[in-house]
Protein backbone atom coordinates (compact mmCIF):
# COMPACT_ATOMS: atom_id res chain seq x y z
CA UNK A 1 0.00 0.00 0.00
CA UNK A 2 1.11 3.55 -0.58
CA UNK A 3 3.08 5.40 2.04
CA UNK A 4 0.66 8.34 2.03
CA UNK A 5 -2.95 7.18 2.16
CA UNK A 6 -5.83 9.10 0.64
CA UNK A 7 -8.16 10.43 3.38
CA UNK A 8 -11.16 8.43 2.14
CA UNK A 9 -9.16 5.18 2.10
CA UNK A 10 -7.75 5.94 5.53
CA UNK A 11 -11.26 6.52 6.88
CA UNK A 12 -12.42 3.16 5.52
CA UNK A 13 -9.42 1.38 7.00
CA UNK A 14 -10.08 3.01 10.37
CA UNK A 15 -13.66 1.76 10.32
CA UNK A 16 -12.52 -1.78 9.50
CA UNK A 17 -10.02 -1.59 12.36
CA UNK A 18 -12.76 -0.66 14.80
CA UNK A 19 -14.81 -3.70 13.80
CA UNK A 20 -12.16 -6.09 15.09
CA UNK A 21 -12.42 -5.06 18.75
CA UNK A 22 -13.96 -7.28 21.42
CA UNK A 23 -17.35 -6.58 22.88
CA UNK A 24 -17.40 -4.90 26.32
CA UNK A 25 -16.75 -7.21 29.28
CA UNK A 26 -20.12 -6.48 30.88
CA UNK A 27 -22.01 -8.12 28.00
CA UNK A 28 -20.96 -11.59 29.24
CA UNK A 29 -22.94 -11.60 32.53
CA UNK A 30 -25.76 -9.72 30.80
CA UNK A 31 -26.21 -12.48 28.21
CA UNK A 32 -25.20 -15.65 30.09
CA UNK A 33 -25.68 -14.79 33.77
CA UNK A 34 -23.16 -14.28 36.55
CA UNK A 35 -21.67 -17.79 36.71
CA UNK A 36 -20.71 -18.35 33.08
CA UNK A 37 -17.24 -17.38 31.92
CA UNK A 38 -17.15 -16.67 28.21
CA UNK A 39 -14.71 -14.64 26.15
CA UNK A 40 -16.21 -11.28 25.12
CA UNK A 41 -14.94 -11.78 21.57
CA UNK A 42 -17.93 -14.04 20.97
CA UNK A 43 -20.29 -11.08 20.94
CA UNK A 44 -18.35 -9.00 18.45
CA UNK A 45 -20.42 -8.16 15.40
CA UNK A 46 -17.67 -8.49 12.78
CA UNK A 47 -14.55 -10.53 13.46
CA UNK A 48 -11.77 -9.70 11.05
CA UNK A 49 -8.02 -10.19 11.06
CA UNK A 50 -5.46 -8.55 8.82
CA UNK A 51 -3.96 -11.98 8.23
CA UNK A 52 -7.12 -14.01 7.55
CA UNK A 53 -9.40 -11.77 5.52
CA UNK A 54 -8.46 -8.86 3.32
CA UNK A 55 -10.62 -5.80 2.71
CA UNK A 56 -11.33 -4.50 -0.76
CA UNK A 57 -10.36 -0.93 0.14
Amino acid sequence: MARYKHPSRKRKLAKKGEQTKWAPFWTVPKIYGKGRRVHPGRHTAVKRSWRRTKTKV
